[in-house]
Protein backbone atom coordinates (compact mmCIF):
# COMPACT_ATOMS: atom_id res chain seq x y z
CA UNK A 1 0.00 0.00 0.00
CA UNK A 2 1.14 3.53 -0.77
CA UNK A 3 1.67 5.91 2.14
CA UNK A 4 0.12 8.73 0.10
CA UNK A 5 -3.47 9.78 0.74
CA UNK A 6 -5.75 8.24 -1.88
CA UNK A 7 -7.23 10.64 -4.41
CA UNK A 8 -10.58 9.98 -6.09
CA UNK A 9 -10.84 11.08 -9.72
CA UNK A 10 -14.36 10.76 -11.17
CA UNK A 11 -14.34 10.21 -14.93
CA UNK A 12 -16.63 12.49 -16.90
CA UNK A 13 -17.05 9.74 -19.49
CA UNK A 14 -19.87 8.58 -17.19
CA UNK A 15 -21.30 12.06 -16.62
CA UNK A 16 -24.18 13.79 -18.39
CA UNK A 17 -22.63 15.06 -21.63
CA UNK A 18 -25.27 17.79 -21.87
CA UNK A 19 -24.08 19.53 -18.70
CA UNK A 20 -20.40 18.73 -18.25
CA UNK A 21 -19.60 22.00 -16.48
CA UNK A 22 -22.26 21.48 -13.83
CA UNK A 23 -21.22 17.85 -13.43
CA UNK A 24 -17.59 18.79 -12.77
CA UNK A 25 -18.57 21.47 -10.26
CA UNK A 26 -20.92 19.08 -8.47
CA UNK A 27 -18.34 16.28 -8.26
CA UNK A 28 -15.71 18.60 -6.79
CA UNK A 29 -18.18 20.07 -4.33
CA UNK A 30 -18.95 16.53 -3.20
CA UNK A 31 -15.32 15.65 -2.52
CA UNK A 32 -13.66 14.69 -5.81
CA UNK A 33 -9.91 15.33 -5.70
CA UNK A 34 -9.27 15.28 -9.46
CA UNK A 35 -11.51 15.28 -12.53
CA UNK A 36 -10.56 12.61 -15.06
CA UNK A 37 -11.10 13.36 -18.77
CA UNK A 38 -11.03 10.36 -21.13
CA UNK A 39 -10.13 11.25 -24.73
CA UNK A 40 -10.88 8.54 -27.32
CA UNK A 41 -10.30 8.63 -31.06
CA UNK A 42 -12.16 5.62 -32.51
CA UNK A 43 -8.81 4.31 -33.74
CA UNK A 44 -6.62 3.44 -30.77
CA UNK A 45 -9.80 2.40 -28.94
CA UNK A 46 -13.21 1.47 -30.42
CA UNK A 47 -15.05 4.60 -29.32
CA UNK A 48 -14.98 8.37 -29.85
CA UNK A 49 -15.45 10.76 -26.93
CA UNK A 50 -14.20 14.36 -27.22
CA UNK A 51 -11.08 16.37 -27.86
CA UNK A 52 -9.13 19.43 -26.74
CA UNK A 53 -11.94 21.90 -27.44
CA UNK A 54 -14.17 20.17 -24.89
CA UNK A 55 -11.30 19.96 -22.40
CA UNK A 56 -10.74 23.70 -22.81
CA UNK A 57 -14.45 24.40 -22.25
CA UNK A 58 -14.34 22.29 -19.08
CA UNK A 59 -11.30 23.99 -17.59
CA UNK A 60 -13.12 26.98 -16.03
CA UNK A 61 -15.47 24.55 -14.27
CA UNK A 62 -12.69 22.52 -12.64
CA UNK A 63 -11.17 24.15 -9.59
CA UNK A 64 -8.61 21.43 -8.93
CA UNK A 65 -6.68 18.99 -11.09
CA UNK A 66 -7.76 18.20 -14.65
CA UNK A 67 -6.36 14.76 -15.41
CA UNK A 68 -6.51 14.07 -19.16
CA UNK A 69 -6.07 10.48 -20.36
CA UNK A 70 -5.35 10.21 -24.09
CA UNK A 71 -6.53 6.96 -25.65
CA UNK A 72 -5.45 8.12 -29.08
CA UNK A 73 -2.71 7.49 -31.62
CA UNK A 74 -0.68 9.38 -32.61
CA UNK A 75 -0.30 11.55 -29.51
CA UNK A 76 2.43 14.08 -30.23
CA UNK A 77 0.47 16.31 -32.68
CA UNK A 78 -2.11 17.04 -29.95
CA UNK A 79 0.12 17.78 -26.96
CA UNK A 80 0.16 21.55 -27.43
CA UNK A 81 -3.61 21.65 -27.89
CA UNK A 82 -4.18 19.95 -24.54
CA UNK A 83 -1.63 22.22 -22.89
CA UNK A 84 -3.60 25.18 -24.26
CA UNK A 85 -6.78 23.54 -22.95
CA UNK A 86 -5.36 23.67 -19.43
CA UNK A 87 -4.65 20.02 -18.67
CA UNK A 88 -2.63 19.54 -15.47
CA UNK A 89 -1.75 15.89 -16.17
CA UNK A 90 -1.62 14.47 -19.69
CA UNK A 91 -1.28 10.70 -20.01
CA UNK A 92 -0.40 8.82 -23.18
CA UNK A 93 -0.33 5.07 -23.72
CA UNK A 94 2.95 3.26 -24.00
CA UNK A 95 1.32 1.29 -26.85
CA UNK A 96 0.36 4.42 -28.83
CA UNK A 97 3.68 5.05 -30.56
CA UNK A 98 7.31 3.98 -30.94
CA UNK A 99 8.94 6.95 -29.16
CA UNK A 100 7.23 7.16 -25.79
CA UNK A 101 10.23 8.82 -24.10
CA UNK A 102 9.99 11.65 -26.60
CA UNK A 103 6.26 11.96 -25.93
CA UNK A 104 6.83 12.22 -22.17
CA UNK A 105 9.50 14.87 -22.70
CA UNK A 106 7.17 16.83 -25.00
CA UNK A 107 4.34 16.74 -22.44
CA UNK A 108 6.63 18.10 -19.73
CA UNK A 109 8.09 20.60 -22.17
CA UNK A 110 4.58 21.94 -22.77
CA UNK A 111 4.23 22.62 -19.05
CA UNK A 112 2.11 19.65 -17.99
CA UNK A 113 2.73 16.67 -15.74
CA UNK A 114 3.49 13.60 -17.84
CA UNK A 115 1.63 10.34 -17.43
CA UNK A 116 2.18 6.97 -19.09
CA UNK A 117 -0.69 4.49 -19.34
CA UNK A 118 -0.66 0.79 -20.12
CA UNK A 119 -3.34 -1.62 -21.26
CA UNK A 120 -4.20 -4.82 -19.37
CA UNK A 121 -2.29 -6.95 -21.87
CA UNK A 122 0.91 -4.90 -21.49
CA UNK A 123 3.34 -6.03 -18.77
CA UNK A 124 4.63 -3.78 -16.01
CA UNK A 125 8.12 -3.98 -17.51
CA UNK A 126 7.02 -1.76 -20.40
CA UNK A 127 6.91 1.35 -18.19
CA UNK A 128 9.85 0.68 -15.89
CA UNK A 129 12.39 2.51 -18.14
CA UNK A 130 10.12 5.59 -18.01
CA UNK A 131 9.80 6.05 -14.26
CA UNK A 132 12.34 8.87 -14.10
CA UNK A 133 10.57 10.71 -16.93
CA UNK A 134 6.97 10.66 -15.70
CA UNK A 135 4.82 12.06 -12.91
CA UNK A 136 2.01 9.50 -13.18
CA UNK A 137 1.58 5.86 -14.20
CA UNK A 138 -1.93 4.76 -15.22
CA UNK A 139 -2.75 1.07 -15.00
CA UNK A 140 -5.85 0.13 -16.98
CA UNK A 141 -7.91 -2.47 -15.14
CA UNK A 142 -10.34 -2.80 -18.04
CA UNK A 143 -9.66 -2.79 -21.76
CA UNK A 144 -9.98 0.89 -22.71
CA UNK A 145 -12.72 2.22 -24.92
CA UNK A 146 -15.92 1.98 -22.91
CA UNK A 147 -17.07 2.84 -19.41
CA UNK A 148 -18.89 0.51 -17.06
CA UNK A 149 -16.72 -2.58 -17.61
CA UNK A 150 -15.91 -5.17 -14.95
CA UNK A 151 -12.63 -4.90 -13.06
CA UNK A 152 -9.86 -7.27 -14.19
CA UNK A 153 -8.49 -8.68 -10.92
CA UNK A 154 -5.44 -10.10 -12.67
CA UNK A 155 -4.04 -6.56 -12.85
CA UNK A 156 -3.47 -6.31 -9.10
CA UNK A 157 -0.06 -7.96 -9.36
CA UNK A 158 0.95 -5.44 -12.02
CA UNK A 159 -0.11 -2.55 -9.78
CA UNK A 160 1.98 -3.94 -6.93
CA UNK A 161 5.00 -4.48 -9.18
CA UNK A 162 4.87 -0.91 -10.47
CA UNK A 163 4.43 0.50 -6.95
CA UNK A 164 7.55 -1.40 -5.84
CA UNK A 165 9.49 -0.11 -8.85
CA UNK A 166 8.42 3.50 -8.25
CA UNK A 167 9.98 3.37 -4.80
CA UNK A 168 10.44 6.85 -3.37
CA UNK A 169 10.04 8.67 -6.69
CA UNK A 170 7.37 11.41 -6.61
CA UNK A 171 5.23 9.50 -9.11
CA UNK A 172 1.49 8.88 -8.68
CA UNK A 173 0.08 5.43 -9.47
CA UNK A 174 -3.42 5.65 -10.91
CA UNK A 175 -5.86 2.82 -11.57
CA UNK A 176 -8.57 3.28 -14.19
CA UNK A 177 -11.40 0.85 -14.81
CA UNK A 178 -14.02 -0.91 -12.73
CA UNK A 179 -13.16 0.91 -9.51
CA UNK A 180 -15.97 0.97 -6.96
CA UNK A 181 -16.30 0.22 -3.24
CA UNK A 182 -15.94 -3.52 -3.91
CA UNK A 183 -12.56 -3.14 -5.66
CA UNK A 184 -11.06 0.02 -4.15
CA UNK A 185 -9.62 -1.77 -1.12
CA UNK A 186 -7.64 -4.26 -3.21
CA UNK A 187 -6.45 -1.52 -5.56
CA UNK A 188 -5.19 0.66 -2.72
CA UNK A 189 -3.62 -2.32 -0.96
CA UNK A 190 -1.68 -3.06 -4.15
CA UNK A 191 -0.27 0.47 -4.08
CA UNK A 192 -2.48 2.79 -6.13
CA UNK A 193 -2.94 6.32 -4.81
CA UNK A 194 -5.26 7.76 -7.49
CA UNK A 195 -8.51 5.90 -8.20
CA UNK A 196 -10.53 6.74 -11.31
CA UNK A 197 -14.24 6.00 -10.97
CA UNK A 198 -16.84 6.67 -13.63
CA UNK A 199 -20.26 5.10 -13.27
CA UNK A 200 -19.49 4.28 -9.62
CA UNK A 201 -19.73 8.04 -8.97
CA UNK A 202 -21.70 9.68 -11.78
CA UNK A 203 -24.20 6.83 -11.88
CA UNK A 204 -25.29 7.64 -8.32
CA UNK A 205 -26.86 11.05 -8.75
CA UNK A 206 -27.02 14.10 -10.99
CA UNK A 207 -25.76 17.66 -11.09
CA UNK A 208 -29.13 18.72 -9.67
CA UNK A 209 -29.06 16.05 -6.95
CA UNK A 210 -25.35 15.57 -6.28
CA UNK A 211 -25.55 14.09 -2.79
CA UNK A 212 -25.26 10.63 -4.36
CA UNK A 213 -21.88 11.65 -5.80
CA UNK A 214 -20.65 12.53 -2.34
CA UNK A 215 -21.87 9.27 -0.85
CA UNK A 216 -20.20 7.30 -3.63
CA UNK A 217 -16.89 9.16 -3.29
CA UNK A 218 -16.91 8.62 0.48
CA UNK A 219 -17.68 4.92 0.05
CA UNK A 220 -14.77 4.46 -2.37
CA UNK A 221 -12.42 6.43 -0.13
CA UNK A 222 -13.43 4.43 2.93
CA UNK A 223 -13.00 1.13 1.08
CA UNK A 224 -9.55 2.22 -0.07
CA UNK A 225 -8.65 2.98 3.53
CA UNK A 226 -9.76 -0.49 4.57
CA UNK A 227 -12.81 0.68 6.48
Amino acid sequence: MSDRPVKIAPSILAADFACFGAECRAAEAQGADWIHVDVMDGHFVPNISFGPAVAKALRPHIGGVMDVHLMIAPVDPYIEAFADAGADYLSAHVEAGPHVHRTMQAIRGAGMKAGVALNPGTPAEAVLPLLDDVDLVVVMTVNPGFGGQRFLHGQLGKIAAIRAAIGDRPVHLEVDGGVDPSTAGAVAAAGADVLVAGSAVFGKGSADAPEGYGAAIRAIREAAAGR
